[in-house]
């Protein structure tokens, strides 16, 4: 058995320079898990902050389970994130610093079937960082595409 992903923070990777990652548990619902399988989740307004020594994920919108009876879950409540201490406190002072954030990236399923929420700590691109980015990905494209041709 392979992981099974369920969402993706692809603007992420656009927005900000990914310095470092962690993986997390997420404490999930039943009805929650049961979307998150058909794949109803949306990471792109979420962000990570520590609340009372606690790691809790903001912002994630898991769409309600389709067959679920009139008392669903809420779809953009705060979760709770499974972390050791020490990396609790480690991200707290990393986004202590100024200018660094930490996001969600990827929201998945081990092959264990745990539900698992990559997290990055991020700082964000000026627009003359994105536009260099862009500029040597076609780049990259185009000798890809000469290679090939040849």
């Amino acid at each position: 058995m392979e992981t099974q992903i369920a969402a993706t923070n692809r603007k992420a990777y656009h927005e900000y320079h990914i310095l470092d990652k962690y993986e997390a548990g997420i404490e999930l619902l039943g009805s929650e898990v049961k979307s998150l399988r058909e794949g109803n989740a949306n990471l792109k307004q979420a962000y990570i902050t520590i609340r009372n020594g606690q790691a809790l994920a903001i912002g994630i919108h898991i769409s309600p389970y389709s067959h679920t009876g009139f008392e669903g879950h809420d779809s953009v409540r705060d979760r709770r994130l499974l972390l050791h201490k020490r990396e609790i406190k480690k991200i707290k002072d990393l986004t202590d610093q100024k200018g660094l954030t930490a996001i969600p990236l990827q929201l998945y399923f081990n092959p264990n079937g745990k539900a698992k929420l990559e997290i990055g700590i991020a700082k964000g691109k000026k627009t003359y960082d994105k536009k260099k980015a862009m500029r040597e990905r076609d780049i990259q494209r185009d000798a890809q595409r000469e290679l090939r041709n040849r």
